[in-house]
């Protein structure tokens, strides 16, 4: 088969991706977490108000609390008692007179509204109002903010440092979410060593697990790590029949292009079922997607920008959709000129890794990493985003616009 030939046969990124979201359905298992143990995680279901926010009618201001009819008249109104915030007045409050009230102290019964303390003059005889009046000025009401039994968080939604407080403030104790992914991985290969193993001849260190499992724990999967798996076939079968038992989602490194020793592709066809293993896409040709008898099987590439690029596009979807995330949204893409000539062939997209940074005129720029060969994990550590060229795309000259992607939290930015 001729090059262009097999290019032609190629799927795309987006229908790669559309395959995947279409195949994966949400983990239905809920548990309840309390609120300090659920940064990162995914709500199960709404989340509903148990009170009122304010849960009672409250200043907005420290100043006077009145009842128009006594202001009306213009004189000075004695002060009859003050209210703090946590310390309600609770005495007698007399026709003609006014309380002392600061910020979140809750407005005695009867008052109509509360002035400012900058609008009030004080005198021998008591308070001065000489400003406009509306009746429930500066009152919070019972409710204002949030209603008792109003939904306030949606499910689906992943639980941060804008949603917690919030449930905080409503007294919710305890929250139902999603429990966590099962994640087993592993990496293929005889010429793979461990990190802070010395290196015999021919071996390489075992980057793309560690890598991956970072990229994990970021997204808050619980991982089984399963380690090296040497290239032996029956070796690669009980590992990866351990990880169909075990997960919801087994993602292996290696073992998926068209090398004699490459036998994932062969074990999946006997324990499973590939969707495809081949995209039009650069790095990450060879990506594997298919089902297992338990779970869904991602096969990276052996290359670790392969690895990484393949992981952030293809499956960090795929662990959204599984977890519930409905509201997670694919990396932004930005349209900006390149500073460098860029080299491309047409017949893949192109995941150059590149860095955007404002030019002095205030405009974005981005200027490419260097060499980006897969192999080339620096290309990564050393960028911001992906310059992202089209399929068809050929050579870009410096100046031409391009679109970009910047990293997310997964890559370090």
């Amino acid at each position: 088969m001729d090059c262009c030939a097999e290019t032609n046969k190629l799927i795309s990124l987006e229908q790669a991706i559309e395959k995947i979201l279409l195949a994966a359905t949400p983990l239905q298992d809920i548990e309840h977490v309390a609120l300090t143990e659920a940064a990162g995680r995914i709500t199960a279901q709404p989340v509903i108000s148990p009170i009122n926010v304010p849960p009672f009618a409250n200043s907005a201001m420290d100043g006077y609390a009145v009842r128009m009819a006594d202001v009306a008249s213009g004189k000075a109104l004695p002060v009859a008692g003050k209210a703090f915030a946590g310390i309600p007045f609770h005495g007698e409050w007399p026709a003609g007179s006014c309380i002392r009230i600061m910020t979140g102290a809750p407005v005695p019964t009867g008052a109509d509204a509360v002035i400012m303390q900058e609008q009030a003059d004080i005198t021998d005889d008591g308070v001065i109002f000489n400003h406009p009046l509306k009746i429930g000025q500066n009152i919070r009401l019972p409710g204002e903010d949030i209603q008792q039994n109003e939904s306030v968080l949606s499910a689906g939604l992943k639980l941060g440092a804008a949603q917690l407080p919030l449930l905080a403030s409503l007294g919710v104790a305890n929250v139902a979410v999603v429990r966590r992914l099962k994640v087993a991985l592993f990496s293929t290969g005889d010429e793979l060593q461990p990190i802070g193993q010395p290196l015999s001849e021919g071996q390489i260190y075992d980057t793309n697990r560690f890598a991956v499992r970072l990229m994990l724990e970021q997204l808050g999967c619980d991982i089984i790590d399963l380690g090296i798996i040497r290239d032996d076939t029956e070796a690669l079968k009980a590992a990866f029949k351990e990880a169909d038992s075990r997960a919801d989602i087994v993602i292996s490194s290696g073992g998926v292009s068209v090398g004699e020793a490459d036998y994932t592709k062969m074990i999946l066809d006997e324990l499973g079922e590939i969707s495809f293993w081949k995209l039009a896409m650069k790095p990450g040709k060879p990506f594997a997607f298919g089902k297992l008898k338990n779970s869904w099987f991602c096969g990276l590439p052996g290359n670790p920008v392969s690895a990484a690029v393949t992981f952030y596009q293809l499956v960090q979807p795929l662990l959204a959709k599984l977890s519930g995330h409905s509201q997670w949204q694919p990396p932004r893409r930005l349209k900006v000129r390149t500073a460098d000539a860029l080299r491309k062939a047409p017949g893949r997209l192109d995941f150059q890794r590149g860095i955007v940074s404002q030019a002095d005129e205030g405009e974005l720029v981005v200027h490419t990493t260097g060499h980006q060969g897969s192999h080339v994990f620096s290309s990564i550590s050393e960028g911001n985003c992906f310059i992202v060229l089209e399929r068809e795309r050929g050579n870009v000259e410096a100046g031409e616009w391009v679109t970009v992607e910047p990293f997310n939290t997964l890559l370090g930015s």
